[in-house]
């Protein structure tokens, strides 16, 4: 690194990095993935592979800002982010809205030393700039950032989460509130056997072509209907193919492929960290439901069993009505300003827009509740 692409400040037994590199950033892959590891608050979403993708196809040149703290050559902690000018000069996590979680990455060892001289750092960072971390899972890293800052900060409501227990599928059959509900559930699953649904773990080497076919089949099966219109960005593929392949090989992802009589019918993409797994992404043939096979129950099927010692399984954001038939349990996400005493006001203006935005969204629940009523 070039001093242009790095700012070094010195802490005892600790030094901080800024930097602002790509090349830097890529080059940090082997250290990045093993303080991942060490991180047991740390989401799929922190994965080096998952963030330098995001880079590559979301990020602005020249407003790279990643903060590392080491002590000698171990890293153990480190903030991903990026300065933002709109609507607020901010410094915001990597990942964007196509990332159900933010945070920071922190040393499960460490004694709050190298927590203290990230804070310190971020708030050095920041300058004129607000830190805004949205989709903050509860138990974050970032938190013990949160608890340490000394300027203005507020916490607010974010995204709802809905989770489930990291149990096999049999074990969220049996969570279901009747003995009919766990019938109707059984029944599904016989049907999808008498379909000839085979399912089979992709490999490393042959990810990239199987996340062509999901991208396929996630537009014929939203075709004439609302679809998130970035996940058929060619962007949106070019992050996918990079992430997913490393992130397959580390063990981070599974992407599983539904067959029938040979052909491919769906597949999935699942995100895996020591925290969660999650079912991120999936595309399923339209035939799929007309031959009545419950794809809901198929990929919940696929999902649990990669769930083995993770933390949860988690439905990630969203409050779908399907979701709710497995008696999750919500779990908001929150937002978290921090700001120093000189941007104050710009803490103020994010938090009446946070709350413009939520009474908007009552507005709405209430309308559309009260018009189909």
């Amino acid at each position: 690194m070039t001093a242009t692409d790095t700012a070094r400040t010195a802490h005892p037994a600790h030094t901080v990095d800024l930097v602002t590199d790509e090349q830097a950033f890529a080059a940090l892959a082997p250290a990045w993935e093993r303080l991942h590891g060490r991180c047991a608050a740390a989401t799929p979403f922190q994965n080096h592979a998952w963030l330098h993708s995001w880079w590559l196809s979301y990020g602005t040149p020249g407003r790279l800002r990643l903060l590392l703290v080491r002590a000698g050559r171990d890293l153990l902690a480190a903030a991903p982010l990026m300065l933002v000018r709109r609507p607020l000069p901010a410094l915001v996590p990597l990942g964007g809205a196509i990332s159900d979680y933010a945070d920071v990455l922190l040393d499960d060892t460490d004694d709050g030393r190298a927590a203290l001289a990230l804070t310190t750092a971020l708030a050095d960072a920041a300058r004129t700039a607000l830190v805004d971390f949205r989709e903050v899972r509860p138990g974050a890293a970032v938190e013990r950032i949160y608890d340490r800052w000394r300027g203005p900060r507020r916490m607010v409501r974010d995204s709802l989460c809905l989770e489930l227990p990291a149990v096999p599928m049999d074990g969220l059959v049996a969570r279901l509130p009747s003995n009919k509900a766990q019938q109707r559930v059984r029944a599904k699953l016989r049907k999808l056997d008498s379909l000839g649904v085979e399912r089979r773990t992709v490999a490393p080497e042959e990810v990239d072509a199987a996340l062509d076919r999901l991208l396929e089949l996630h537009r014929l099966q939203w075709r004439g209907r609302k679809v998130t219109t970035e996940h058929l960005q060619p962007r949106f593929r070019a992050h996918l193919v990079r992430a997913v392949g490393p992130m397959v090989r580390s063990g981070d992802a599974a992407v599983t492929e539904f067959r029938i009589d040979g052909e491919v019918v769906a597949v999935d993409l699942t995100l895996l960290s020591r925290s969660l797994a999650g079912g991120y992404l999936y595309g399923a043939h339209p035939g799929l439901r007309e031959r009545k096979a419950d794809v809901a129950v198929m990929l919940l099927d696929a999902c649990t069993g990669q769930v083995s010692g993770r933390g949860a399984l988690s439905l990630l954001r969203g409050d779908e009505p399907y979701k709710h038939h497995w008696k999750p349990e919500p779990v908001a996400n929150r937002r978290l300003l921090m700001a120093r005493r000189r941007t104050a006001p710009l803490l103020t203006t994010a938090l009446y827009d946070a709350a413009a935005r939520q009474r908007g969204k009552e507005v709405l629940h209430w309308w559309r509740q009260r018009h189909q009523g």
